[in-house]
Formats: C-alpha cells, sequence, structure tokens
C-alpha cells in the first residue's frame, strides 16, 4: 500500500539511495550498502521501506529505441468533439492495452490527450493513426508532430537534496 511522503521526510541516505537505484536498479543490497556507507542489512530495509511507501513503483532497464527498429516518435494530439458521453473513458481503456504508447496524458488547452507513440516506420505510424485512433468514437481530430532530432529523453525523477 503506498502513502504519500513528503520529499524533507527522506534523510541524506535515502535520496542517495533513490539516485543511485536511478541509475543502475541493479544494484544489490551490499554494492547499495557499500555506496551508501552502510551495511547490507540497513540498505535492503531502507529499499524496502521505500518500495512499501511507492516512492520506488518498480525496476525497468532502459532500452535503445533505434536498435530495436523503432525509428519514429510521434506525438499525437487528439480533441474529443463531445466531453459529456462516455467517449474519452473508452479510449483511455484502449490506450491501457497498446504497448506502442508510451506516454498517455490529459492535458489542458486545445487537445484532451498528448500521446506519444513509437513507430518503425512513418507507414505504420500512419496505420497506427488510421486503424486505431481515427476509429475511437468521439475523436473529433488528431494532430500528429514528428520528433526529428532527440535532444534529450530521460524517466529519471529528480532527487534534490
Amino acid at each position: 500500500m503506498s502513502k504519500s511522503i513528503a520529499l524533507d521526510e527522506l534523510d541524506a541516505t535515502d535520496r542517495k539511495l533513490l539516485r543511485l537505484l536511478q541509475e543502475d536498479g541493479t544494484l544489490s543490497s551490499a554494492a547499495l550498502g557499500e555506496q551508501l556507507s552502510i551495511t547490507v542489512t540497513p540498505s535492503w530495509r531502507r529499499r524496502k521501506r521505500l518500495e512499501d511507501l511507492g516512492i520506488i513503483k518498480d525496476y525497468q532497464a532502459n532500452l535503445d529505441r533505434r536498435k530495436l527498429g523503432f525509428d519514429v516518435m510521434a506525438f499525437a494530439q487528439v480533441r474529443f468533439g463531445n466531453h459529456s458521453e462516455n467517449a474519452p473513458d473508452e479510449f483511455e481503456k484502449v490506450i491501457l492495452k497498446l504497448p506502442q504508447v508510451l506516454s498517455c496524458h490529459k492535458v489542458t488547452g486545445e487537445a484532451d490527450y498528448v500521446l506519444t507513440v513509437l513507430a518503425t516506420d512513418l507507414e505504420s505510424y500512419g496505420r497506427f493513426v488510421e486503424d486505431v485512433l481515427r476509429r475511437q468514437p468521439g475523436i473529433a481530430s488528431i494532430q500528429s508532430s514528428l520528433a526529428l532530432r532527440e535532444v534529450k529523453s530521460v524517466s529519471r525523477i529528480p532527487v534534490l537534496d
């Protein structure tokens, strides 16, 4: 069960542990303890506490999308015509099941949602727009922007001292 915790409730060792694990989630309790100047058991306990609090949600490897054949990254802005129906809720259910959608955010402004989508090439992205997005009820418009160059892409959360 996760509960909310303020950053100021974390001591310097907790914050350093979070930074270390974001750099390398495979660090053992022994390796963490060594870098934190504590023994294995307190290192394990701190990690476990941060997991139990929900601050550490999960662990994953960061993959190179291009080496896996995903040469296109697109940002799709989706706008619904009618918000009174359940179309946006159904849209969210569909999006949650699509592995090529890296992120989906309900936003303010002209669009209702902004999606980050991976595709192998422009043709496959076009098929995604036509076969998936355009078939969702209630969508009034879809605006796509393609990434020309990736300047910065991180998933690490800043853990400040």
